[in-house]
Parts: structure tokens; sequence; C-alpha cells
């Protein structure tokens, strides 16, 4: 009678084991139509305007940026909770997501590099980004910022999009923090770096690809043999529907939406020339609003660069974060109203309020120094062969380690062993 039990436990421990099996998925609750129809005709009408009035690159930008908010909501696709999953009790189902994210799109970006494929005039390219002091500050700096605020930058947007009203000062403090980045920009600028390395510059397109996938395989097999160690709670289970009708009302399984996001990173490069990335525009938007009350942020070293002088005289339709930014909170809005699960919540605690605006303020500065988030550095990063993404992903895990010790100064929860669910 004991010895299928012992069995149970071998087999599962050799596919990822948890403590207990994950809870079933409750029902989606019904349709939203407010939002879902107020969604719904902000992405028609922005889609059309952008794409007349300034072309299709950007009115395809805009609509990339579409899907990738209902890919994101739909797959609930964590970068917070995969790093804080994994470092609080074990669970690595999040990270490995994270693998065939980046697997995925470092397979169709090279295609696209070593292509030279570009559309709408567009020239694919990649440049190695430098290693230094400013990286690991910043890419903990983040990672303790994400653990506060409750989310990086992508999950910000979407959860914004998807009128989860706690983000929102999360993304206030985003922008803070990125305004005051770009305002102290001589104390941050030249700190101790050395030039960056392309694995593609030493072993070619296919050499990069390659060691990239071999890393990626050897971060699956760790986080298996860590949760095989630890024996985490399982991840908790999201409202879904049944049927076709999951994949327009979701939820999706996390694997497929890694899969999805993977395909429209790789789109932003085919259109744009360049990676996906989030960051940047909160720091432009911040700049334009100082600029709206009759400041004058044009003067600030940051922005008298050729590129960053273009970008803040430009309007934010000719933007390529921007677009993409609006579009994922659109795009979430659309895809949580269809879930049933767009909600407003008017009363936010205080610690809760300010935990966001100072993760915000970290991961804009954070940002900032670190050239990107979960989206420029790591997923841009390592993608590409950029051993810039792989450093970030490292100081980020520290920095998660320590902003898991500081959520509950600020009544956050986070994962223990002991829990039903992680």
């Amino acid at each position: 009678m004991s010895a299928a039990p012992d069995q149970t436990v071998t087999r599962s421990r050799l596919a990822s084991p948890t403590s207990c099996a994950a809870p079933a998925a409750a029902p989606a609750d019904p349709v939203r139509v407010v939002p879902l129809t107020i969604a719904a005709v902000l992405a028609v009408a922005l889609s059309w305007y952008v794409w007349s009035a300034h072309g299709a690159r950007f009115g395809a930008l805009l609509v990339i940026g579409l899907f990738l908010g209902v890919a994101l909501f739909h797959s609930r696709f964590g970068f917070t909770s995969a790093w804080r999953q994994l470092i609080a009790v074990g669970n690595g189902q999040g990270l490995r997501a994270h693998t065939l994210l980046l697997g995925t799109a470092a397979t169709l970006i090279t295609l696209i590099l070593v292509s030279g494929a570009g559309l709408f005039g567009s020239v694919p390219e990649v440049t190695a980004k430098p290693i230094g002091l400013a990286l690991f500050a910043g890419a903990a700096l983040f990672a303790i910022g994400m653990q506060l605020g409750g989310a990086c930058a992508s999950g910000t947007l979407f959860a914004v999009g998807a009128g989860q009203s706690t983000i929102l000062f999360t993304l206030a403090g985003f922008i803070l923090g990125s305004i005051f980045y770009t305002w102290a920009f001589p104390i941050f600028d030249g700190w101790p770096q050395v030039p960056g390395i392309l694995l593609s510059d030493h072993v070619g397109w296919f050499g990069s690809w390659a060691i990239t996938i071999v890393a990626l395989l050897g971060v699956v097999l760790l986080t298996r043999v860590i949760q095989a160690r630890r024996t985490p709670p399982p991840v908790a289970s999201v409202p879904t529907a049944r049927g076709i009708a999951r994949v327009f009302r979701g939820s999706w399984p996390v694997l497929v939406g890694a899969v999805v996001l993977a395909v429209f990173a790789a789109a932003v490069v085919l259109v744009s020339g360049g990676t996906w990335g989030v960051t940047f525009s909160f720091a432009l938007v911040g700049a334009k609003f100082l600029q709206l009350i009759g400041l004058h942020p044009e003067t600030w070293e940051f922005w008298s660069s050729v590129n960053n002088a273009q970008a803040l005289a430009n309007p934010v339709w000719t933007d390529k974060t921007s677009l993409t930014n609006i579009g994922i909170m659109i795009g979430a809005g659309v895809a949580a109203a269809a879930a049933g699960a767009w909600r407003f919540r008017a009363e936010i605690p205080w610690r809760t309020a300010l935990a966001g605006i100072l993760g915000g303020i970290l991961m804009g500065i954070g940002a900032r120094l670190a050239g990107g988030c979960n989206i420029g550095a790591y997923l841009g990063g390592i993608s590409t062969g950029n051993l810039h993404g792989w450093l970030w992903g490292l100081f980020a895990l520290g920095g998660t380690w320590i902003g898991l010790r500081l959520r509950p100064l600020f009544g956050l929860a986070t994962p223990k062993p002991t829990d039903s669910v992680c």
C-alpha cells in the first residue's frame, strides 16, 4: 500500500514537484461590456489615427502593442512574480516560461537579423551594451522596485490597462524616477564600465543562437533541480473561460503566452529595426508633461543628445516605445474586459500606495541606469546574444532577494513554503 505513493513522489520530482496540486481554475466572470466597448473603440480609433496621420510603420507598432497587451493579460505573464516565486519558495515554473520566451524570441530575431529583413524601410540591427557599475546597480534597483511596486515595466502597463488601480501608484513612481534620472544624468553618467560583448561578433549568428539556447536549457535544468529539492507550493490558477471562448477570453497557459509574446517581440524588430523596449517612454512622457506645465527639460544634458532631443521634439505617436506602451494598456483593457476581470478599486491601503510609488521610483532610476528593464535589457539582451542581458538577470535575482525582505515593511505578502499556492 505504501509503494504507490513513493513511486508517485519519485515521478513527480522528475517533473518539477509541488507540495500539492494546483487548485482548479474558477470559471471566468461575465464580459464587462462597458470597459470592453471603450477599450475596443480606443484601439480602433487610435490605430486608424496613427496609421493615417503618421504612417504605416507607426500604426503597425501600435497594433503590435495591442496584441502584446492581450497576450500579457490573458497569460498573466509575470516577470516580477516569476523572480519572487523562485527566490521565495523555489518554484521555477515562471522562470521556465521565461526561457521559452527568450529561446523563441532568440530564434525568430536571429532569423530576422541574418536575413536583414525589415518592413517599412527599417534595417534590423543590434549593438553591444556596455557592462559596468551602472548595469549592476540598475538591475538590482529595478528588481527591488518591482517587488515593492508589484509589477515590472510591462506588468505595470498591462495591470493599469486591466483596471488594477493600485498599480497606478507604481506607474506614477516609474515616471517620477525616470524624470529624476534624466535631471540628474550628469551624476549617473561616466560610471566605470567596459565595452559590451555581442556573441555574434565572435562566433557568428548561428553560434550566438546555439550558445543562447544551451544556456537557457541549463536554466531550465537548474530550476528543476531547485524545485525538486524545495517542493514549493504550486502557482495559483486564475479564472478561465472554457472551450473556444478561452482563446478570446483567457486565460491562456503561460507557455502559450511565452510563444505569442516572442512572436510579437520579433515583430517589433521587423517593423522598427530594434528590439522591444518599454522604459524610455516613461522618461519621454515625463519630460513632455514638464514642458506642458512650463518647465524646460529640453535644457537638461540627457535630452541634448541627437536621438533624445529628436524624440522629445517629435510627438509621442512617432516614438516606438510610447506606441507599444499605449497599445499594451489598451490591449490589456480589451482582454481584461473580455475576461470579466476589469476592476477598479478605489480603496487602497496607504502602505500599498507608498510601496507602489517607491517601487516605481526605483524602477525608473534602475531601468535608465541599467539600459533597460525585463523587456529592453533582459529579453532584448538575451534574445540577441548580448552578455548585458544575462548579467542584468543575474543582478536582478540579487535585487529580488533584497526586495522580498522589504515587502513585509509595507504589508505586502511574500510566498512561504507552507502556503497552498504561490
